[in-house]
């Protein structure tokens, strides 16, 4: 698993560190380089995958990531032109990256690699890894397959578009972590495991699969007990949007590395305090998860966790993006809060999850009738 991660002269920083945890919360201020942390994580899974980053250098724009130019990685007021992209490992190893910008050609070629043989059987690196960014896929009538991403890969793609394929050839497969079991699941099996958690923000929901292999297509429809199956079209965004989440979560081994992108997108606040409450639980089970989010309700989720033994608080990490001005100009800090055994915070920096109590606060100031 990884400890710690190191950004230089990357985006939004000059040269910052963090610490990365079982589960990892990122928030704070929108362009603050919360996306810019996942960002680099995929950059390096990209370039390996293309090839590139034991020879090359980056790999800026692909299935994972696009970046766009070469200067738009580099941070704005670099010192110089190069960019450090470092990991350190739960077992002491570091792996390092140095990349040099070349202004002519506008790439970013490696100039230095220190990195561990065996950092390339990480998961960050396999497919004991998926990522789901915040622009999912909605409702569709059907759904693609590919036997590539999915069997031989078991990926459910960035937009959670090999969601419904996954499902249909691994819905008889046990959860590799069994105390992740909903107790009203009828299984251990994916699919009821899946089913029974969307029942926490769905109650009742049922999942209907139907292949179209000669078209490459699986359909998925929805039900209540009894009811009658209804289009995914016809169920709102709130289920297709979690959907891949859930089964992300279900179907990591110990190990495994997730990049989550507002899992709380469309769900209403008992269903955002839930997943929390699931992630949690996964990381509990050596499931490692870095998470972006803008949602208190799913904070609270992991800190109920927390308070109710289901997490060590060591196991999480809190990171706040806010904006401070240096030198005349705007600049990306990073306030690390911590927790506690009960689930409580140290520090509540202005803008860390207070917008429920500042308005609150102004509602009870007295107003002239």
């Amino acid at each position: 698993m990884i400890h710690q991660l190191r950004l230089q002269n990357f985006k939004r920083f000059e040269d910052q560190s963090l610490e990365i945890g079982n589960l990892t919360l990122l928030s704070g201020l929108n362009g603050m380089g919360k996306s810019s942390v996942l960002q680099s994580l995929l950059l390096l899974r990209q370039s390996y995958q293309q090839g590139l980053l034991k020879t090359t250098g980056l790999a800026l724009n692909g299935d994972l990531v696009h970046i766009g130019t070469a200067k738009d990685a580099l941070f704005e007021d670099a010192k110089e032109d190069k960019i450090g992209i470092s990991l350190t490992f739960r077992n002491g190893k570091e792996a390092i990256w140095q990349f040099s910008y070349d202004p002519e050609a506008d790439i970013l070629g490696l100039t230095l690699s220190d990195v561990p043989p065996e950092t390339y059987q990480f998961s960050l690196f396999g497919d004991q890894f998926q990522y789901l960014q915040a622009e999912r896929l909605g409702p569709r009538t059907s759904c693609a397959m590919s036997d590539f991403q999915v069997r031989q890969h078991r990926q459910l793609g960035s937009m959670g578009e090999y969601t419904a394929h996954f499902l249909s050839i691994f819905r008889d497969s046990e959860i590799p972590n069994p105390a992740l079991s909903h107790p009203q699941a009828k299984s251990l099996n994916l699919l009821s495991q899946v089913e029974a958690w969307l029942s926490e923000i769905s109650p009742g929901t049922r999942i209907h699969i139907i292949d179209s292999p000669g078209m490459d297509l699986v359909n998925l429809q929805y039900s209540f007990g009894l009811s009658k199956e209804y289009r995914a079209t016809n169920f709102g965004f709130g289920i297709t949007y979690t959907l891949p989440v859930i089964t992300a979560i279900l179907s990591a081994k110990p190990g495994a590395l997730l990049l989550l992108e507002n899992p709380e997108a469309h769900l209403h606040p008992k269903g955002q305090s839930r997943m929390g409450n699931l992630l949690a639980q996964a990381a509990a089970k050596e499931v490692q998860i870095i998470l972006e989010t803008h949602s208190d309700h799913v904070l609270n989720g992991i800190r109920l966790a927390v308070h109710g033994g289901h997490l060590d608080p060591k196991a999480v990490r809190l990171h706040f993006f806010q904006r401070c001005e240096s030198q005349g100009q705007n600049i990306s800090e990073v306030v690390s809060p911590k927790m506690n055994r009960r689930g409580r915070i140290d520090q509540w920096p202005d803008g860390f999850f207070d917008e429920w109590d500042n308005n609150l606060a102004a509602l009870l100031q007295p107003i002239e009738e």
